[in-house]
């Protein structure tokens, strides 16, 4: 199977010709709103489900995501941040991090992966499976039951996309149904995840938030001390504030230290929220909030 190479030339050109054209659909008063991955991929259809007025922009990466926001040359972002079975997707987090952006809304969306082959392709045929890492993992039950020799790919609707280019001998994709339509490629088998409940957890950026919604999420680092992080923790049980996540990102530039995520039920509204935040702002080295938003 041929590998791919993208050099920082061509990302650069890439992201060059992406504002241009974004700019100018921005002029003619179109909403756009950016994700990662090819025309079909599970983000674009969060996207739609967002707003289904506003124009889907293919990006090569998160980071184009985030920094089309943060530039304005895109006005909204959608990303994944956690999957039922795979959990977080931490390049995602390090990005809240690195960007001063907003969540407006949040997106569970289900996602039911289908093997996509060339038209008359039999199953017996296939010897190798490319797709997202995630799209690999959510489905390792059924690729190891037939066999097969998984590759990554940057994504999935990607992998259909050169599935159907290049028609890859013996080569199938794991995709969404949407893809075959897309892609003129059939649908060999469907629901092949190894959890029919399996669901990814969308959020939608912006540059200016919310004052209110169901959910909040923060972001901060503490003094690396003994008990730091239990104190913080116990500000929001203190005042009976459910923590419905929790993720620690390691700080790139100082070892040993770490960035916690955690997105708790509240709204900005509610004089609790604002004492717990407040203290836990005093208490923090760093301290970001990062929105207050609904289930979309």
């Amino acid at each position: 199977m041929p590998l791919r190479f993208v050099t920082e030339e061509f990302s650069q050109r890439l992201i060059k010709n992406l504002i241009r054209e974004s700019k100018k659909l921005q002029k003619r008063q179109k909403g756009l709103i950016g994700f990662q991955g090819e025309r079909g991929a599970y983000s674009e259809e969060a996207a739609l489900s967002f707003n289904k007025l506003l124009l889907t922009i293919p990006c090569g990466d998160f980071k184009t995501v985030f920094r089309g926001v943060s530039e304005g040359w895109l006005d909204y972002g959608v990303v994944p941040i956690e999957n039922s079975t795979e959990g977080q997707i931490n390049s995602v987090s390090d990005l809240f991090i690195e960007y001063d952006l907003k969540i407006i809304g949040e997106i569970i969306l289900p996602v039911h992966h289908c093997l996509l082959t060339l038209p008359g392709l039999k199953l017996r045929q296939i010897r190798t499976v490319i797709s997202h890492p995630q799209a690999l993992a959510q489905c390792q039950q059924f690729i190891r039951k037939n066999k097969f020799e998984a590759h990554p790919f940057y994504d999935t609707a990607g992998a259909a996309r050169m599935l159907a280019e290049e028609r890859l001998s013996g080569v199938a994709a794991i995709a969404s149904k949407k893809c075959a339509e897309l892609y003129g490629l059939s649908v060999l088998k469907e629901n092949i995840e190894d959890y029919p409940a399996n669901q990814t957890r969308f959020l939608i950026l912006a540059r200016k938030g919310l004052d209110q919604g169901y959910k909040c999420s923060i972001v901060f680092s503490l003094k690396h001390e003994p008990g730091s992080l239990a104190r913080v923790l116990s500000l929001f049980a203190e005042k009976g504030i459910n923590l419905t996540r929790i993720e620690s990102r390691p700080n790139k530039r100082r070892p040993g230290e770490y960035f916690f995520l955690v997105d708790f039920e509240g709204s900005l509204q509610e004089n609790e929220v604002k004492k717990a935040l407040s203290q836990v702002k005093n208490q923090a080295t760093f301290y970001r909030f990062l929105g207050c938003y609904d289930k979309l």
